[in-house]
Order: structure tokens, then C-alpha cells, then sequence
């Protein structure tokens, strides 16, 4: 069978660049806004293409090695074209943030952005793997989205799959099940509370501050919010349905989402909150 664009684009996660202007390009620069002095070692978790990494390089010219772990090796290759100019200060480790192996580095900061929500329900495992890996003093800075969520878990993008489901003629509370029997959590189920998280963190680090602000996503049609689906979520939901259907359910999603934002003037908007976090003490 061949697939359409977006579905190659779905499983290799491609077209990242254009489609983390909509959201992740903000965590970026809220991010390393934070960082100070002059950090030697920098590690990101979910580095994704290297767009972080990169920022961080052109940033500190004091950073000696800026590392990355990443699970999709396409996306790992997409990092290493772009990292290339800076050599042997990158360091691009394909992982499992579900359970890293070890580094030989300490890092002064470690980031992770948009990414907490995939390790559910073991996100103890990367916490504990952050805190042996900090070097004295050094931070780690993390953001969370907090979708409203409903009865059913529902919230943030499962609100627009449960209406392109529905537009390929499954009824919305046929989904909460569809979506369990192929063992496809949620993304609000996946998401912890501020409260949860709050006692999960300090479990390993202590809390030195927060913000919080609005995340925002509008489109200019609704093709682009389908490529920002298959980029961001690449399969995930799509598996839900045989893949005969997957090319219409992509299509469907850029359509909901874009009548989303004709009736609201925003696709989405949640809260998003950045945690500085360091070493526990006490």
C-alpha cells in the first residue's frame, strides 16, 4: 500500500522544523532564558532535531559539550546535520528516556521540554537518572502542558482526534474504548496534575521557582495543523484504525482543528509550567 505524505511524515516524525514554531519553539527560549553563568555541559532529554541544543551553543560559547538523548533516529539524523559545525562539543546518544542508560557526564543544566508526558506512568525512572547526572549546583529545568481533561481523561489533542474520529464515523463515546483496546493512553490521562507533579518532583530535587504561561497554537488552514499533528504525535493515535484509514483520520484532524479555530480564533490554548529544579537538599 502506499502511503500518503503525511503518513511517511507521521512515522519518521519528520517536518519537526515547521511544525515546532506552533508550540515547542517557545519552550526553547523560555527555557535557556533561564540558564546562567557560564555552563560547561548541557544535556537535553528528547532533544529532538537539535534545535535546543543549538540555541544553547550559539548562547554559551563556554559550553564545552552540549549533549542530546533522543529515541527516533530520524530524528537523531536531522540533529547531527544541523549540530555538525560545532564537532566534537555534541554529543547525540539514541535512548529511551523511559530507562537512559548512563552518561559519563555531569551536566551544569539538564532540559527537557514537552516530554514528561510520554514516560508516564514510570517518569520516576528519567527523574532519578536527572538527579544522578547533575553536577554540583547545576539545575534542571523541565516544562509541563496541563490540558483540561474531562471524566474520561480526555484533553488537549484527544479533544481534536475524538472529533476526526468522528468525522470518519465513530461515535465519540465509542473512543475512550477504541483508543484502550490498542492500548492508547490519552494525552490528558498522560499528563499529571500540577499538585502530582509538584509531590513527584520533590521527591527527587528540590523546587527553586516557577512560571506558568499560555500556550497558544493557531494555524493558517488546515493542512498545516495536519502536518503539525503527524510531526508532533507522528502515529500514536493513528494507530487506532486500520491503515486504510489513516490517511483520511490525518486529513480529519487538520480539518477539526481548523474549525476549531474559525469558531474560537485559536486551535488550543493550555497552561504550560516551567520548573527550575535542583538538588535536594533536607
Amino acid at each position: 500500500m502506499t502511503l500518503s505524505d503525511t503518513e511517511a511524515q507521521a512515522r519518521t516524525l519528520g517536518g519537526y522544523d515547521d511544525a515546532s514554531r506552533l508550540r515547542q519553539a517557545h519552550d526553547r527560549d523560555w527555557v535557556l532564558d533561564r540558564v546562567t553563568g557560564e555552563p560547561g555541559v548541557l544535556i537535553d532529554l528528547g532533544s529532538g532535531i537539535g534545535q535546543l541544543l543549538e540555541a544553547a551553543l550559539r548562547r554559551h560559547p563556554s559550553l564545552r559539550l552540549a549533549a542530546g538523548l533522543e529515541r527516533s533516529e530520524h530524528r537523531i539524523a536531522e540533529a547531527g546535520e544541523r549540530l555538525r559545525p560545532y564537532g566534537g562539543r555534541v554529543a547525540l546518544h539514541r535512548a529511551d528516556l523511559t530507562g537512559p542508560a548512563p552518561l559519563p557526564h555531569r551536566a551544569d543544566v539538564v532540559t527537557m521540554t514537552s516530554v514528561l508526558h510520554w514516560l508516564y506512568p514510570v517518569e520516576h525512572r528519567v527523574l532519578a537518572w536527572v538527579r544522578d547526572h547533575l553536577a554540583p549546583g547545576g539545575s534542571f529545568l523541565l516544562t509541563t502542558y496541563h490540558p483540561a481533561r474531562d471524566h474520561e481523561g480526555f484533553g488537549g489533542e484527544d479533544d481534536i482526534v475524538r472529533g476526526a474520529l468522528g468525522e470518519l464515523g465513530i461515535a465519540p463515546d465509542a473512543v475512550p474504548a477504541l483508543l484502550a483496546d490498542r492500548e492508547i493512553l490519552p494525552i490528558g490521562t498522560r499528563t499529571r496534575t500540577v499538585e502530582q507533579l509538584d509531590a513527584l518532583l520533590g521527591e527527587f530535587f528540590t523546587i527553586e521557582e516557577t512560571w506558568e504561561r499560555e500556550a497558544v497554537v493557531t494555524v493558517r488552514d488546515a493542512a498545516q495543523y495536519e502536518h503539525f499533528h503527524a510531526a508532533t504525535f507522528g502515529d500514536y493515535y493513528a494507530a487506532a484504525l486500520e491503515p486504510g484509514l489513516r490517511a483520511e483520520f490525518f486529513r480529519a484532524v487538520g480539518r477539526v482543528a481548523f474549525a476549531r479555530q474559525r469558531r474560537q480564533g485559536r486551535v488550543s490554548a493550555m497552561p504550560v509550567r516551567l520548573w527550575k529544579l535542583t538538588e535536594r537538599t533536607g
